[in-house]
């Protein structure tokens, strides 16, 4: 029932596991678009050669497309999938139910909105199920299905046998607001749509930080645009009425776009400016510039000196920034107890037009080095700190040298490499930030701009989203596997969180998460109590053998 996008694919994917289909929309307009979709859809599988032309006719043929809801009389389950709004599919499930054999089981593809709301809508609500398909339905492999507190077991488990027959991965959940992909994914959406809001970052900016830093398919605003603002906004609302989370609450950014009409794709205009509706061609406007900002400004650099805080961070330093056609960088110095060591003649800062530091992740440290630098580089050198923390400001303030010192970190996550964060304090020279991204563009390195605030941009997105799934996990209201395979099988990421988690050190994970919260003070933020407890009991992940999994060392 319903047969817009989601719909269509729902009837595709039934029809392909040899299921006979009915499906209905309002309309004979609504009803030829569905057919389209299907039509179309499997046009491009057999193109692709995932579907053979015979195949394709079958699947077409086990279809039967209609205007009329009572053609539904004799279905064994119903899968609703209209627009989401509570007041229309509590209508249409009431209809149904009055409709359809008292065994027809009612399945409702909302992502957000309570099945046990809706249940409770029927004269029974036992036999009414979440059935959570993603976009789009022929493709992507989950399949969230969602129990209340009076689904009656076998009506689970029919469906989630279901699931497996339509060759997809069945995850079973309670009913709560954006069950598990939804509920990690519009959190993060929301908080990428306020950062832009608030100027924090640009949307190129921000969408590039998750594309190339995290190894994400889409940016956050790109996706919201698909999606549809008014969509999330929708999605949003439903969440923050169960959570009262300030972080659900959508961010004023959608609702002025929404209430303008500027919806995304479907209307050519969003976050972003589409050759047409319904179109992906992203068209150039004035919002906002480029990844990394212009160049304009830049001071020449021919000499590049690598100072290491200790000797393998300069190493490392090394190879994560090529050359780019420069001199070969050296390492310099290093800091060990009682000062820093030169290990070469500090004339070689005379000659150097940007200094990298490596390791100085302790303010001590970094105002030690940077202090060391002040004194001894050439005027007008840039100096760059290539570490996460402490603040970049902090570097300045010791070196002396205010508006030379920018921020230059390499913020590949979740095996996702190369990316650079350009970060310039409110007392950096504009021309010492184009440096740094003229630097990284000889190097073949896309850069993009951030302020010098905490987690900069990649890690101010990814961390507060795995936070999250760290409190899902300490709801219990899903596992470590279920929560993975709902963001990698849902929404496409390389990573799980949970994964991702143990990857990066739950002992990195507190620390970032602890550094928003401290800057912010926003409850939201705020460390899960699990990450805490398991970072205390040494659950440090992967490296350490034990993290939310155990991870036996070779």
């Amino acid at each position: 029932m319903g047969l817009g996008t989601m719909g269509a694919g729902i009837a595709e994917v039934l029809a392909r596991a040899g299921l006979s289909v009915t499906a209905v929309d309002v309309g004979a307009d609504a009803v030829e678009r569905g057919r389209g979709h299907v039509e179309q859809s499997t046009a491009r599988a057999v193109a692709r050669g995932r579907l053979a032309d015979t195949e394709r006719d079958e699947v077409l043929s086990r279809i039967r497309f209609s205007t009329r809801m009572a053609d539904l009389a004799d279905a064994e389950l119903v899968v609703e999938a209209i627009p989401e709004r509570m007041a229309l599919k509590a209508q249409v499930l009431a209809t149904l139910d009055a409709l359809c054999p008292p065994d027809t089981i009612l399945a409702s593809n909302t992502s957000s909105l309570s099945v046990t709301e809706l249940a409770v809508t029927t004269g029974r609500p036992g036999r009414v199920v979440g059935m959570h398909f993603f976009n789009p339905a022929p493709v992507m492999k989950l399949v969230e299905v969602v129990s209340t507190v009076v689904t009656e077991p076998s009506v689970v488990e029919d469906v989630e046998a279901l699931a497996a027959r339509l060759g997809k991965v069945g995850v079973t959940i309670g009913d709560r607001a954006g069950f598990i992909a939804n509920a990690l994914l519009f959190g993060y959406l929301n908080h990428a749509a306020t950062m832009v809001q608030d100027g924090y970052a640009g949307r190129e900016d921000v969408d590039a930080a998750m594309r190339l830093g995290c190894g994400l398919p889409m940016g956050p605003l790109a996706l919201l645009d698909l999606i549809g603002i008014d969509t999330a906004q929708e999605i949003l609302a439903t969440m923050y009425r169960q959570s009262r989370n300030r972080l659900h609450a959508s961010s004023p950014v959608i609702t002025q776009l929404v209430t303008a009409g500027l919806l995304g794709r479907k209307t050519g205009r969003g976050f972003y400016s589409y050759a047409a509706p319904h179109s992906g061609e992203v068209v150039p406007d004035a919002q906002t510039p480029a990844p990394g900002g212009a160049a304009a400004g830049a001071r020449p650099v021919q000499r590049v000196v690598v100072v290491g805080a200790t000797a393998e961070a300069g190493k490392a330093l090394l190879a994560a920034f090529p050359d780019g056609g420069l001199d070969v960088p050296v390492l310099l110095a290093e800091r060990k107890p009682g000062g820093v060591r030169w290990t070469r003649d500090v004339d070689e800062l005379a000659a150097a037009d940007l200094v990298l530091v490596a390791g100085a992740d302790e303010p001590e440290v970094a105002q030690e080095v940077f202090a060391a630098l002040g004194e001894r580089a050439r005027p007008g050198a840039v100096l760059a700190s290539t570490s996460a923390t402490p603040p970049v400001v902090v570097c300045a303030a010791a070196s002396g040298r205010l508006a030379d010192v920018i921020g230059l970190h390499p913020a590949g996550r979740a095996g996702a490499t190369g990316l650079v964060e350009v970060v310039a304090t409110t007392v950096t020279d504009p021309g010492a930030a184009a440096t740094g991204h003229a630097f990284c563009a000889g190097a073949g390195l896309p850069s993009i701009s951030s302020p010098d605030r905490a987690g900069f941009v990649v890690d101010a997105l990814l961390f507060p989203y795995l936070n999250d799934a760290v409190r899902m996990l300490e709801a219990r209201y899903a596992t470590a596997d279920d929560i993975d395979a709902a963001m990698t099988l849902g929404c496409g990421y390389p990573t799980g969180p949970v994964a991702l988690l143990d990857g990066l050190g739950l002992d990195v994970a507190l620390a970032v998460q602890r550094a928003l919260y401290a800057e912010s003070r926003e409850p939201g933020l705020a460390p899960a109590p699990l990450l805490e407890h398991l970072v205390t009991a040494g659950h440090l992940g992967r490296a350490a053998g034990r993290g939310f999994r155990d991870h036996p060392r070779r």
